[in-house]
């Protein structure tokens, strides 16, 4: 026999062994992308203070990039889509509520518009998703006009297109949860399941009104209860969306060291959980906690953070993960055409309130606090909330207190409208509380960690 038909029969050969008929029928790892944002609070515009990141030609300054904006993180969004034929675009709560002027006259109406215009699929429900109550909070994701201030955009408000999502969330009266606890997406075949997570620490940040009638459960108890139905479901690949987050040291998408309730919360978690999506603590890391993929991206839609996994065919879980926190840059990406229309469209109505005097300084009014942590703007807010409160009529208060983190940005000497630049919010008004009958009581828990200032009435004070 000679030597070419030898090679053939020996090909033939060890492609009929048992490994190499392994190998070739051994399928594809099929690969997921999944979009994530957090803490959006409505900043449809590009927050003043972009993002601030290590300068690159010197890590121990920083400086600061002109990110964030519905119009660019559109297009973001869309590219880092174009891809990957498997994706999914998620979130991590506060999409509303302390918002800026545009949203909030609205009660954030054009945000979840956006958002839903930019195909945003599920979302876990944050602290601040309930500012206006649970009613308004469902109105949001199923539509309609506000019971106080009717219709007021340029169309009916049709509600939320991507699902809401609350496992420890429950209604008192019914121990039923508010929104669904999860929702399962299939990708060429596979099932992922996404739960979505309330913190647990919600009635101590919100009014009480806001959330009366409500119970907020432990995190990774609510989870960890939920294992064995997903996996009675064909579910081996767990993403979890929680609102509460951490501290990290280091660069936007590094995690050399985190400290923060999130810690404690993944290491409870079942093994089954593979990717935690947190956030909450308007920080940006990228984190490996007990082996598991953590990542938060920063605040006001200046990231969209990329996560890439790979899913196994046969198991159905999750075989790696690796995250990519990208900024929304202004100056790399065009605006997105129909999220300017959108814009266009509510600022149009919002102008004559927007474009209003309200008055006049002589001085700017800094947020930025002393040593006491008490600030200029700080000062006035709070004694313009005593003022307006301080008659029996109004509430016989005696002492305002503001909170810091109330307070978004500060006001330059001149004129000052209505909505001054980015700052404005109705929802997010910065007192934290108003005492009232002497300080007997308080009309919302002051955690004195977070008093600006208190502004008391001398007695030359009518």
């Amino acid at each position: 026999m000679n030597r070419p038909i030898l090679l053939v029969l020996a090909v033939l050969l060890a492609l009929s062994s048992p490994a190499s008929r392994s190998a070739a029928e051994t399928p594809a790892a099929v690969d997921l992308r999944i979009l994530a944002i957090n803490d959006f609070h409505g900043y449809l515009r590009p927050p003043s203070g972009g993002i601030a990141i290590a300068d690159p030609y010197d890590k121990t300054k920083k400086i600061t990039v002109a990110a964030g904006g519905s119009e660019y993180m559109a297009t973001l969004v869309r590219q880092l889509r174009a891809g990957a034929k498997n994706n999914i675009f998620v979130a991590a709560g506060d999409l509303i509520g302390a918002s800026p002027f545009l949203s909030a006259m609205f009660h954030d109406e054009p945000t979840i518009e956006s958002l839903s215009m930019m195909g945003l699929a599920v979302a876990s429900v944050g602290n601040h998703e309930f500012d206006e109550g649970k009613d308004e909070l469902l109105r949001m994701q199923n539509g309609g006009c506000h019971p106080t201030d009717k219709c007021q955009g340029p169309h009916p408000f049709a509600g939320a297109k991507f699902h809401y999502l609350a496992a420890s969330t429950v209604e008192k009266d019914t121990g039923k949860t508010i929104f669904p606890a999860y929702e399962i997406r299939e990708f060429d075949g596979i099932p992922v399941a996404f739960i979505g997570l309330t913190l647990k620490g919600t009635p101590d940040i919100v009014s009480p009104v806001s959330v009366a009638g409500l119970e907020f459960r432990d995190e990774a108890d609510t989870v960890n209860a939920l294992v064995a139905e997903l996996k009675a479901r064909g579910v081996e690949a767990i993403v979890v969306l929680i609102h509460e987050g951490g501290f990290p040291t280091g660069g936007y998408n590094e995690c050399p060291d985190i400290s923060g309730p999130i810690v404690d919360i993944v290491k409870k978690f079942d093994r089954a959980v593979d990717v935690v999506i947190s956030g909450h603590t308007h920080k940006a890391y990228v984190c490996n906690i007990d082996g598991r993929l953590v990542t938060s991206g920063d605040k006001y839609g200046t990231i969209v953070t990329t996560i890439d996994l790979k899913l196994d065919p046969v198991t159905h879980d999750v075989i790696s993960a690796k995250a990519d926190n990208v900024i929304v840059r202004t100056d790399a990406y065009a605006r997105d055409p129909e999220q300017t229309e959108l814009l266009a469209s509510y600022d149009k109505l919002a102008a004559p309130i927007a474009d209003r005097r309200a008055g006049s300084i002589t001085e700017t009014l800094s947020r930025v606090p002393d040593d006491a942590g008490e600030s200029a703007l700080g000062d006035i807010i709070a004694d313009a909330q005593l003022a307006a409160t301080r008659t029996d009529k109004d509430g016989g208060a005696v002492i305002a207190v503001t909170n810091p983190g109330g307070i978004r940005c500060w006001n330059s000497n001149g004129s000052i409208q209505s909505a001054h630049g980015s700052c404005r919010s109705r929802r997010d008004s910065p007192t934290a509380g108003i005492m009232q009958n002497r300080m007997a009581s308080a009309s919302w828990p002051i955690p004195c960690r977070s008093m600006a200032r208190a502004s008391i009435p001398r007695k030359t004070i009518a």
